[in-house]
């Protein structure tokens, strides 16, 4: 293969009606490291919208659990990327996110806020830092995915296109992003645990540099201070570099997903679709919803895999 052969299959295909092959081929054989990053980022702007970040706080999951919920998240995403909207393990991955928003009184212009994050933030990073830009066909895939996955989760009134999810991010951002309390507290469990990912003497200075990849909206919400200009040019100026080797490497033949990240630490031994994420009861909670019945591990079976019990009906899973 050579380093272009992905994006012109990309361009061959239709990215209404193929966005799932298309995303799938962008964020696992051109774009997976990257996306990573992207995602996390994304996910990170969310916490500066009081209503999230407050609420994210007040359930303790993201401050005191933070590496479990960073794994959980990642783990379901992942799922339906890999699985798709048909089968039955990207629908348990649904179903598990309904079950945990459904819990508490998300309104729908948060929970379309978050979908278009996913949208937009990583198409913005690959335009700062990656070894080529989103192609038209690249951008429609994704406003198209993320639709779809939108509509599963019972989100309404979603954008329908990638400008229109651009400028409902911008317009969102600028008259809900603010300070609170809570929100700060997890955007600093988040920093916690990104640092920790790094050998020990690395671990401050990787906190100090993730400053550098926020903008001034960004950190006037948390009220972070400002990084230094030779930190910003630093840390922005490696990525870069990081990009335009990256052009010159072979592509990636295999997908690569978040699974198999190095940064999802807490489930060595594998782990079940249907029990990943909260089982959220008490104050502040809707109906607690009714657990399934557990499948088992099976020994040596690849992660995220497992086998239902005799009485399970897989269609349901």
């Amino acid at each position: 293969m050579r380093r272009y052969d992905w994006l012109r299959e990309i361009q061959r295909l239709d990215p209404e009606r193929d966005f799932l092959r298309i995303y799938r081929i962008t964020a696992t054989h051109e774009f997976p490291w990257d996306f990573t990053r992207a995602l996390e980022l994304a996910l990170f702007r969310t916490y500066a919208v009081p209503s999230v970040g407050g609420l994210l706080a007040r359930t303790g999951e993201f401050t005191e659990r933070t590496q479990k919920r960073y794994d959980d998240t990642a783990l379901l995403l992942d799922a339906v990327l890999e699985h798709g909207f048909a089968d039955a393990r990207g629908r348990t991955a649904i179903r598990r996110m309904n079950q945990m928003h459904g819990s508490y009184d998300i309104t729908n212009d948060d929970m379309r806020y978050v979908l278009s994050t996913f949208v937009v933030v990583p198409k913005r990073w690959l335009d700062a830092y990656g070894w080529r830009r989103l192609c038209e066909h690249e951008k429609q895939a994704s406003a198209q995915y993320y639709r779809t996955l939108g509509r599963h989760m019972g989100i309404t009134e979603i954008p329908a296109t990638y400008g229109e999810f651009e400028r409902y991010l911008d317009q969102y951002e600028a008259a809900h992003f603010g300070w609170d309390e809570g929100g700060r507290s997890v955007a600093d469990a988040t920093r916690e645990l990104m640092a920790s990912w790094y050998p020990r003497p690395l671990a401050p200075l990787a906190k100090a540099a993730s400053l550098a990849l926020l903008d001034a909206p960004l950190r006037r919400a948390f009220r972070y201070p400002a990084p230094g200009p030779l930190a910003t040019a630093t840390v922005r100026g490696a990525l870069r570099l990081r990009g335009k080797a990256v052009r010159f490497l072979p592509p990636r033949r295999k997908p690569h997903y978040a699974r198999q990240n190095s940064q999802i630490k807490g489930y060595p031994l594998g782990y079940v679709l249907a029990e990943l994420g909260t089982f959220p009861t008490g104050p502040g909670t809707r109906t607690p919803r009714s657990r399934t019945a557990r499948p088992t591990l099976t020994p040596g079976c690849p992660v995220g895999h497992a086998t239902p019990p005799p009485s399970a009906d897989p269609r349901r899973d």
